[in-house]
């Protein structure tokens, strides 16, 4: 037997294929489907298609890769890379060939289409409680008669004019502050922090005169695929500019438990992770500063919330412990330390960064940020708050209890994981419709607000293609099927024959649904498999899971209201969710969305330290629940993997929506679902 030809996988799509040695990595890209851009036909001028190999183990793939999985670097990459540079680690795509397994990052520089990231910032009134106040102050001028120094003389006047005691100040302040001084005739504006522990207050900054152009902080939500970012104005809390963009690591792991396994395997695989993450925050903030045409030396503050794994890499800590029992966590306070400790090179020198606290080992400050932005203590009903993403944080409680616990759902609802799966960009099918009667489909693609039926759909979908579909879609996409009986209740597509529709094609052993057909324009092919069904009932399991948990510890059996949080949340129909049997049945009008609550809670944390203080204090109030050794999560995942539900009672759904009763099981009669079942065991 020969051996198989070397196994490419691309990050973050996850798309994946088998080529022969020899073959250029932009060929397989593009026989893949992958959105690689590449404008001067692969000689190797424009720079368009770079990525990034990783190397080591990825258990998640099931492969080890090798530095030799590439071909070297070639006459090409060297002339490119003396003329106009390429980033460390780069490749140029056309020009590196695949030796062996390997696993490519794509760059969101190098993809055609952008990733949409959706964490966008919520209106929300804000508390201006900032921990870094400007103070203009007149400060006495040297006097051979009075011996003390420029800054002694600084600190007497803050507390004379405005009750600042016993500043603080470190050497790179101190170097600059006589000539800030003298530049203002005495006459300074200085930026001085003081938060909410009592610490002793410290100079950031000093600008000559009246400063009177702003100063400015960072919001950061850092998730596992995706890193959001908030420039808001200290004065007045107004989001100067946002934006985001993939988070590097993914090229380690798509989930967390495959970037510990992946530092477990790779000797110096945390500083690989630690220093890429480290990278895109210093870039991020580099890119709102030009956004908002700002000095970046006026962001003087930033406030970050993540997940637990995520929390450990940014601060370079090896996230070993929390792969395994009893998942401990280096530290769960709230951090107050310079920015420049994780690398902020882009921002003030001295600005200060404040890291939420973790609720537990896999409840991190993502999810304090979420109770602090939405505040279930304070409900007088019984609220299920759920942070939808690669790993779902979930919170249950009212006045009385709170009650925390995370749940592995995977990347399968952002897209990965799903045959013709990509992220949120211009392109992907992101709502979707099926009727019940033709089993014909209708969608739209991020980027238009046409149906794909509409007149002057097609000219005006030109300009990105169809080119897949993201989390919300493939989410809709199921839904859909299950109401219009392309789908029974255990996930299962059904045939041709027994659907009606000729939409539903052989795909090996089963069948998959033909969502767009876009071969003869030379698209792709997209279609709903049964690869894909499981994927989402994977997550959805999880996800439902979790939530029963929690209520089974508060000891009911249904919630008054469901808050979805997070960018996937945002975007995703409450009744198709509730379809699948993501959510606890309750009336619909009763699921709302709460947007980037994670990142609206970081927003809140920079511009008001009583909530520091408040959340801290909240933390250590929140019982948590840790879903991996919970005796009953396996029970509750079983039963949530039929849609909706193979024993909870959805009464609330059956009001709005009524579920065709087929079974494609060997002696389902298919359509009308007059044959039998079969007996469910246990």
């Amino acid at each position: 037997m020969t051996d198989p030809d070397p196994l490419v996988i691309f990050t973050p799509s996850g798309k994946r294929g088998r080529f022969p040695v020899g073959t250029p990595v932009l060929t397989a890209a593009r026989q893949l489907g992958v959105d690689l851009d590449s404008v001067c036909g692969g000689r190797g001028i424009c720079s368009k298609c770079q990525v990034t190999p990783a190397y080591g183990d990825f258990p998640k793939h099931g492969v080890h890769v090798t530095d030799t999985a590439l071909s070297p670097w070639n006459s090409v990459e060297e002339r490119y890379d003396s003329t106009r540079g390429l980033p460390e680690g780069r490749r140029l795509s056309c020009q590196a060939q695949v030796q062996g397994d390997v696993v490519i990052d794509v760059p969101a520089e190098s993809q055609v289409h952008r990733q949409v990231i959706r964490k966008r910032a919520e209106t929300r009134a804000l508390t201006m409680n900032p921990a870094t106040r400007l103070h203009y102050v007149e400060v006495a001028e040297p006097d051979m008669h009075d011996p003390s120094g420029d800054f002694e003389r600084l600190a007497a006047a803050l507390e004379a004019q405005w009750g600042v005691t016993g500043l603080t100040v470190d050497l790179s302040m101190l170097a600059a502050l006589q000539g800030v001084l003298r530049k203002g005739n005495w006459r300074v504006t200085a930026a001085v922090y003081r938060d909410h522990t009592g610490a002793a207050p410290r100079l950031l900054h000093l600008f000559p005169g009246l400063h009177e152009d702003g100063f400015y902080g960072l919001a950061i939500d850092l998730g596992s695929t995706t890193i959001a970012a908030h420039l808001t104005d200290l004065e007045t809390g107004e989001v100067r500019a946002a934006s985001g963009l993939m988070n590097p690591q993914i090229r380690f792991g798509e989930d967390l438990m495959s970037r510990v396994s992946y530092v477990m395997m790779n000797p110096g695989g945390d500083t690989e992770m630690t220093n890429a993450v480290r990278g895109a925050l210093s870039d991020l903030a580099a890119e709102l500063a030009r956004d908002a045409g700002i000095d970046p030396a006026l962001i003087v503050e930033a406030t970050l919330v993540c997940n637990p794994v995520m929390h450990h890499l940014a601060l370079g800590i090896d996230p070993t412990e929390l792969g395994q029992a009893p998942f401990a966590l280096t530290t769960s306070s709230a951090l107050s330390l310079p920015a420049s400790d994780l690398g902020f090179a882009a921002i003030n020198p001295r600005a200060r960064l404040y890291i939420l606290p973790c609720i537990a080992g896999h409840v991190g400050a993502d999810a304090a940020a979420v109770a602090l932005s939405e505040a279930p203590e304070k409900s007088e009903d019984l609220v299920l708050i759920i942070d939808v993403g690669t790993n779902a944080e979930i919170l249950l409680g009212n006045t009385s209890r709170v009650l925390a616990c995370s749940s592995p759902t995977g990347p399968a609802f952002e897209g990965a994981q799903i045959s013709s799966g990509q992220r949120a960009a211009p392109g992907a099918i992101e709502k979707v419709e099926i009727d019940p009667v033709t089993k014909e489909p209708r969608f739209r693609v991020i980027g238009m607000k046409r149906w794909s039926d509409d007149p002057g759909f097609a000219p005006r979908v030109v300009a990105t293609g169809v080119t897949g579909i993201c989390g919300s879609g493939i989410i809709e996409a199921l839904a859909e099927m299950r109401m219009a009986g392309i789908m029974d209740a255990s996930g299962l597509i059904g045939s041709a024959e027994q659907t009606g529709s000729a939409r539903c094609i052989p795909d090996g052993r089963t069948h998959a649904y033909v969502l767009h057909d876009g071969r003869a324009e030379g698209g792709p092919l997209i279609t709903v498999t049964q690869g894909d069904v499981r994927a989402i009932q994977l997550a959805k399991s999880a996800l439902y899971a979790g939530a029963r948990l929690l209520m089974d510890e508060m000891g009911v059996d249904r919630v008054d209201r469901v808050v979805l949080a997070g960018a996937f949340g945002a975007h995703i129909s409450a009744k198709h969710a509730m379809v699948l049997g993501m959510i606890p049945d309750v009336p619909l009008e009763r699921v709302t969305s709460a947007g980037n609550a994670a990142g609206t809670g970081a927003r809140i944390a920079l511009c008001d330290i009583a909530a520091r203080a408040a959340i801290e204090g909240n933390v250590a109030r929140i019982t948590k629940i840790e879903t991996a050794i919970a005796p009953a999560f396996q029970a509750h995942f079983v039963a949530a993997n039929a849609l909706p539900h193979a024993s909870d009672p959805f009464p609330e759904l059956a009001k709005v929506v009524q579920l065709p009763d087929v079974s494609f099981n060997t002696g389902g009669s298919g359509a009308d679902g007059s044959g039998r079942r079969r007996r469910r065991r246990g």
